[in-house]
């Protein structure tokens, strides 16, 4: 191998490892798709390009993508360090689609002293280019959990694969990508966003907090007001003070739960339970029948036992009964 290859090679790896090593677990996954990505590089060096050339057309993955002003000032005065990682673009000669880099690439966008960006190009596909960013997004832990979630319930609905098939690319397992799916579905992308992303609050708070609002139903409207509003004040506050304060975006999602604890009352993280209708035979008590929003439950507790064992024997033929009659009375 040349050292101009072992050179650009080892550049890719630093992309993989840059932040946070990613766990043991995801580490084969990433490297599988990482290492695709470098040994897809058709140069031998690092290019200089004008960022205008770059498209970025990628699945976001970020709730707050704004964070580049401290980058900026580090690659004014340090320099890039790490390229960016593109591919050509299929129909357009001279332009590139970003495989990932996205905060340097904003970064010397924003910048007025910094003209080039500095990027490796590779020959890869659409999907190759996704597992890509995929397992370079995986390797970073700065990503919370509702952002995972997110962006696994895009890549579902933008037809990346099925469930088994994201499971695989972020190597979690599927019940893991369908919770978090589930979640994502159950607070909404205009509630996350108004959240913000959080760090520090895990999947289960984030579980808690879905299942509320699917037993609630409450209006998303005001709860993306209050959570505006608490992140709004927390940054306010974040600015005044030179002791380091509460990130604005737990903020809001604690404004969030407090608000539904106040609308739901103390019952919040049980479900309600079903409203019962007492039953009599002969005119004493006899059990009770419970409706809840996806079942009937019948209780005769205070019964004959010969009765309870003929029922037992009949329950069937009572049930067609009773859903004939239903169906002629309807």
């Amino acid at each position: 191998m040349t050292d101009s290859k072992k050179k650009r090679m080892s550049m890719l790896d630093s992309l993989a490892a840059a932040g946070t090593p990613p766990a043991p677990g995801s580490m084969m996954s990433s490297n599988r798709a990482l290492r695709s990505a470098r040994d897809a590089v058709d140069a031998h060096h690092v290019w200089e390009l004008d960022p205008v050339e770059i498209e970025d057309e990628r699945y976001s993955d970020r709730l707050d993508p704004k964070d580049v002003d401290d980058l900026r000032a580090s690659i004014e005065q340090n320099g890039q360090t790490v390229p960016i990682l593109v591919r050509r673009h299929p129909a357009e000669t001279n332009r590139y689609l970003l495989v990932y880099g996205r905060r340097r690439l904003e970064a010397i966008r924003a910048s007025d002293k910094v003209k080039k960006v500095r990027a490796l190009i590779a020959n890869l596909d659409d999907t190759a280019a996704l597992r890509a960013q995929v397992s370079e997004n995986t390797g970073r832990r700065d990503l919370s959990y509702i952002e995972r979630a997110l962006f696994a319930q895009e890549l579902l609905a933008s037809g990346f694969g099925s469930q088994a098939q994201i499971a695989e690319v972020l190597n979690v397992t599927r019940s893991a990508v369908s919770m978090s799916i589930s979640v994502a579905k159950s607070i909404g992308t205009d509630l996350a966003r108004a959240i913000g992303p959080a760090h520090g609050i895990g999947r289960p708070r984030w579980e808690s907090l879905a299942k509320e609002l699917s037993n609630t139903g409450m209006g998303m409207d005001e709860l993306c007001r209050v959570a505006s509003d608490a992140r709004g004040k927390a940054a306010a506050v974040e600015q005044a003070e030179e002791e380091p304060q509460l990130d604005p975006s737990v903020a809001a999602f604690e404004a969030v739960v407090r608000h539904v604890k106040k609308t739901t009352g103390p019952s919040l993280g049980r479900k309600p339970r079903p409203k019962a209708t007492p039953l009599l035979i002969d005119g004493a008590p006899a059990g009770a029948i419970r409706r809840s929003a996806r079942a009937v439950r019948l209780d005769l507790t205070d019964v004959d036992d010969a009765f309870a064992q003929w029922l037992d024997a009949r329950a069937q033929d009572v049930l067609d009964e009773l859903h004939d009659r239903w169906r002629r009375e309807t």
